[in-house]
C-alpha cells in the first residue's frame, strides 16, 4: 500500500508549487489587458522568470531573419542589448530554435556559449555553466527565444518542466499582445512599408540605428514623420554622427522603399565630374566619354537620391540641380533631349549652409529648396548611455571577425567610454573598438577564448582627446639635424595634409576646411607633394 503520509506530502508540495506559480503569473495575465511600453512589459516578463526559476541571467531575444536581437535582459552586461547574434555563428542558439521544447546544455557541453563573460558583476573569465533555452512559438513559427543562465552547473536540476511550459505559454501571449499593440499603433504608410521590407529582406542587411536615449528617440520620431512624405530632407550634424544611416532609414520607411536608394558623395569627385555623375552624358560629350551613360538621377528614378557633403557642390551645378528639383527634368551632358525623373532627394552636410549662403559660397534658392525639412543628428556626446549600446554592436561585429568566443568591456572601459567627448562621434567609436580589439588580441601570446578590453586598451582621456600613444594622434616629426630647409618644409606640409586626411577619413573637402585651404588649392598642393 502507498504510504498515505507520503501522498499527503506530495499533494501539499504540488499545491504549494501551483500557488507559487499562480501568484507569479496572475500579474502577467493582468498586464495583458493593460497598456504599457513594450520595454516595461518585457522587463516584467523577465522579472517573473527569474522569480520562478532563479539563476544569474535571463534574456528575451527576437528572431529577425538569421539574427537574434536582444529586446530585454536581466543580469547581463548592458552592452548585450546592442549586440546582434547571427544564429549561424552560435550553435547553441541554433539548437534551441530547432526544437519546440526547452533545451538544456550540460556543463560539459563543448558548444560555445554566447553569454560567456557577459554575466553582470562577475570579474575574470568565469564562464556560464548551466544554460537553458526556450523557443517562443507564435502562430506556429519561431518568434524568438528566452534564455536562462547560471554559473552553478546544477542550478536547473530540479526545474519543474510543467511550470516552465506554463510560463512559456504566457510569455508567448505577452509577446503576441505587444506585437499586436505595436502593429495597431503603426498607422502611416511609411511604417507599413518598413514592416514589409523587414519580412521580405534577404541578403545583406542595412545597418540599423541603435540607441535608446531621448535625443535618439526624438530623431527616430522625426524620421518616421518625414519618411511617409516626398519632402526634400536636409540632414545636418557633425562628422561621423551617421547622417548616411538617417538617409537610409528615411528611404526604408518611405513608400519608395522597394525602389533604389542611390548615393553620391559630392566631396569625393573633382568639380569637372560632378555634373556628369548627377545628370549623365552622351557619347563624345567630352574627352573620354566613349558611350552614353545615365547619371545618378536617372538611376534613382522612382526612388531616392542621397547627396552626401552637398555643401561641396560648385555653384553652377547647384543652379542645374535646382531646375531638376523644381520640374523633374534633366539633360545629359552633350544632349538636347530632356529626361523626366521622379526622385525624392535627401541631402547631408556638416557645414552651416546658412552661413555659406551669407558668404556667397552657396545659392540661397538652392539652400531653401534643400531645407524643406531639416533634420539635425545629435552628436554622440549628447546621447548618454547609447555609447554602450553602440559599443556592444561593434564588439559583436569584431568578435565575429576575429573569431573570438566573447569580446567584452571591463567596468573601467565602460566608464571611460561614457566619460569621453567623442569628437569623431559614432565613426570614431567604431574605429576605436576595431583598433583596440586587434591590438589587445595581438598582445596575447596564446589566443584567448574571452577577450576583455580595458580602459588602457582604449587609450582615451576624460577630456575627449585621444591619448598621445594612440594611433590616431597626429605626430609631426622634427627634421633631422642639417636637413635642407625646403625639404623640411615639404615634409612638414606633407605630414600636415596626411594627418588632416586621417582625422577626416580621407575626406579631402573636410581636410581642406580644417587647414584653411580651398579644396582645389589643396588638390594642387597634394599633387605637387606627390600625395595624389
Amino acid at each position: 500500500m502507498v504510504d498515505s503520509t507520503l501522498v499527503k506530502k506530495t499533494a501539499d508540495v504540488v499545491a504549494m508549487t501551483s500557488r507559487v506559480l499562480l501568484d507569479a503569473l496572475v500579474p502577467l495575465i493582468e498586464d495583458l489587458s493593460n497598456q504599457m511600453p513594450e520595454a516595461e512589459r518585457y522587463r516584467r516578463l523577465l522579472h517573473t522568470l527569474r522569480a520562478l526559476f532563479p539563476g544569474d541571467a535571463t534574456a528575451l531575444l527576437r528572431l529577425d531573419g538569421d539574427t537574434l536581437v536582444p529586446l530585454a535582459i536581466d543580469g547581463l552586461s548592458g552592452d548585450t542589448l546592442g549586440r546582434r547574434f547571427r544564429v549561424s555563428e552560435h550553435p547553441r542558439f541554433a539548437r534551441i530554435l530547432a526544437r519546440e521544447a526547452p533545451t538544456r546544455f550540460a556543463a560539459s557541453s563543448d558548444l560555445p556559449d554566447p553569454y560567456d563573460g557577459l554575466v553582470k558583476g562577475v570579474s575574470g573569465h568565469l564562464e556560464v555553466h548551466d544554460c537553458l533555452g526556450c523557443p517562443l512559438i507564435i502562430n506556429g513559427r519561431a518568434w524568438g527565444l528566452l534564455t536562462l543562465d547560471s554559473l552553478d552547473p546544477a542550478c536547473f536540476d530540479g526545474i519543474d518542466m510543467a511550470s516552465l511550459q506554463a510560463f512559456l505559454s504566457l510569455a508567448a501571449a505577452t509577446v503576441s499582445v505587444a506585437e499586436r499593440i505595436d502593429t495597431l499603433a503603426r498607422t502611416s504608410e511609411a511604417e507599413r512599408q518598413r514592416a514589409e521590407v523587414y519580412r521580405q529582406a534577404s541578403g545583406p542587411r542595412r545597418r540599423e540605428m541603435i540607441g535608446s536615449s531621448a535625443p535618439h528617440n526624438r530623431l527616430q520620431e522625426e524620421i518616421a514623420i518625414v519618411a511617409s512624405s516626398d519632402l526634400t530632407v536636409l540632414v545636418t550634424g557633425e562628422t561621423g554622427v551617421g547622417k548616411e544611416l538617417v538617409a537610409s532609414e528615411i528611404h526604408a520607411l518611405s513608400p519608395r522603399a522597394d525602389k533604389p536608394l542611390i548615393s553620391l558623395n559630392c566631396a569625393a569627385l573633382p568639380d569637372t565630374l560632378v555634373e556628369s555623375e548627377l545628370f549623365g552624358h552622351v557619347r563624345g560629350a567630352f574627352s573620354g566619354a566613349s558611350s552614353d551613360r545615365r547619371g545618378k538621377f536617372e538611376l534613382a528614378d522612382g526612388g531616392t537620391l542621397f547627396l552626401d557633403e552637398v555643401g561641396e557642390l560648385p555653384l553652377p551645378v547647384q543652379a542645374k540641380l535646382l531646375r531638376v528639383l523644381q520640374n523633374g527634368q534633366l539633360q545629359r551632358i552633350g544632349s538636347d533631349n530632356e529626361h523626366k525623373v521622379d526622385v525624392r532627394l535627401i541631402a547631408a552636410t556638416n557645414r552651416d549652409l546658412a552661413e555659406e549662403v551669407r558668404e556667397g559660397r552657396f545659392r540661397a534658392d538652392f539652400y531653401h529648396r534643400l531645407s524643406v525639412y531639416p533634420l539635425v543628428v545629435p552628436p554622440l556626446r549628447e546621447r548618454g548611455r547609447d555609447v554602450l549600446l553602440l559599443a556592444g554592436f561593434f564588439l559583436e561585429e569584431n568578435r565575429s571577425r576575429l573569431g573570438l568566443l566573447s569580446l567584452r568591456l571591463s567596468a573601467d572601459a565602460q566608464a571611460a567610454l561614457l566619460a569621453y567627448r567623442w569628437p569623431g562621434n559614432v565613426r570614431e567609436l567604431e574605429h576605436l573598438i576595431g583598433r583596440s580589439a586587434l591590438k589587445a588580441l595581438a598582445a596575447h601570446r596564446e589566443r584567448p577564448r574571452i577577450l576583455t578590453l580595458t580602459a588602457a586598451d582604449l587609450t582615451l582621456t576624460g577630456d575627449g582627446a585621444v591619448a598621445p600613444d594612440s594611433a590616431s594622434a597626429p605626430v609631426l616629426a622634427a627634421p633631422a639635424p642639417g636637413a635642407d630647409f625646403r625639404e623640411a618644409v615639404t615634409a612638414y606640409e606633407r605630414t600636415l595634409i596626411l594627418e588632416a586626411l586621417a582625422r577626416h577619413d580621407q575626406n579631402w573637402a573636410s581636410a581642406a576646411r580644417e587647414l584653411g585651404l580651398d579644396r582645389a588649392n589643396l588638390n594642387r598642393l597634394a599633387k605637387r607633394l606627390g600625395l595624389k
